[in-house]
């Protein structure tokens, strides 16, 4: 499986981006699905995540960031509202089936302050 993110870039506090992961086969046979974090000097992070039954999301992005998926398209998206400095980071795009692990290359993010 591979994992292709886009759709980062600088944007102004209180803005919106919509970032998409694209994978190689079908998303719907993968376990699940989601996207994590890494900002500088801090230990990577999980923003969102989407299985067929659940969505889930990191406290800091709750009401604001949506995760979303397309099996027509074999896309994830993730949907960023009302951006804050500390958004800043590279957003990875990450897939699961059963033990196995599948990441992308991450797409940066920045937010100036």
């Amino acid at each position: 499986v591979q994992l292709q993110a886009s759709g980062g870039g600088l944007v102004r506090a209180g803005g919106s981006l919509r970032l998409s992961c694209v994978a190689s086969g079908s998303i719907f046979s993968m376990d699940g699905m989601a996207w994590y974090r890494r900002a500088p000097g801090k230990f990577r992070e999980l923003v969102a995540k989407i299985t067929e039954t659940t969505t889930d999301y990191g406290d800091s992005v709750k009401g604001r960031f949506t995760i979303s998926r397309d099996g027509d398209a074999n896309t994830v998206y993730l949907q960023m509202n009302s951006l804050k400095d500390e958004d800043t980071a590279v957003y990875l795009c990450h897939a699961w089936i059963s033990t196995t692990d599948y990441w992308g290359e991450g797409t940066q993010v920045t937010i100036p302050a």
